[in-house]
């Protein structure tokens, strides 16, 4: 499978933080796992400021073993990498322990060598803060971005891993793009809000 070196990602949209995330798998999944009510672009900035900020190399081992407190400080900035600091980086820290016990501190390991997209799913599943809707996506922006396709990667990232869509952080490629996906994101939101409404009104009649 094709290292994570081999393709230069735009998905924060802007050059250190996108460098960072084609050359690091750890920054790439802490960037996946800020990725939830803030903008994209902003999660996937947030691993090059936290490793500016760190007293350390930004790695599993020393984010697990970094001081809680001073993790916190560094997440909250300012500015803050995320609107909730103090929950993301008890995540971020949850996440690299994880990955720091059970694949020696190699976040790739998590995708090296899976043999097929629901063994790949069912890895991503179980890391800390990824939900099956995160997992699913990032199984996408695997196989579509950085050609890591174990057999039936299309199926298991369901329905982010269709072609020529704009579901998620998957298909952003430049600015364009990122356009297309906040505008599905914006329209879902729209139908959710529609649906919800006739269930409110039925509530309360």
């Amino acid at each position: 499978m094709t290292s994570t070196r081999s393709k230069k990602l735009c998905l924060a949209q802007q050059p250190d933080a996108d460098e960072m995330l084609s050359r690091d798998p750890f920054a790439l999944l802490v960037g996946m796992l800020l990725d939830q009510q803030i903008p994209m672009e902003r999660a996937f900035a947030g691993p090059v400021a936290i490793a500016q900020r760190m007293d350390g190399p930004f790695d599993p081992s020393t984010v697990a073993t970094y001081d809680p407190d001073g993790f916190v400080e560094v997440v909250a900035g300012p500015p803050a990498v995320h609107r909730f600091p103090t929950a993301m980086a008890a995540r971020i820290q949850t996440l690299a322990k994880h990955l720091d016990e059970e694949y020696g501190g190699n976040a790739s390991a998590v995708w090296a060598d899976v043999k097929s997209g629901d063994d790949l799913l069912a890895r991503l599943s179980a890391l800390p803060g990824f939900g099956a809707q995160k997992a699913k996506i990032f199984v996408a922006l695997l196989g579509k971005q950085l050609k890591v396709r174990p057999r039936g990667w299309r199926e298991a990232s369901e329905p982010y891993g269709e072609d020529g869509a704009y579901k998620s952080v998957a298909d952003v490629i430049d600015v364009a793009s990122l356009v297309k996906v906040r505008q599905f994101k914006q329209e879902q939101q729209v139908e959710k809000r529609v649906v919800a409404r006739p269930l409110r009104q039925t509530r309360n009649s």
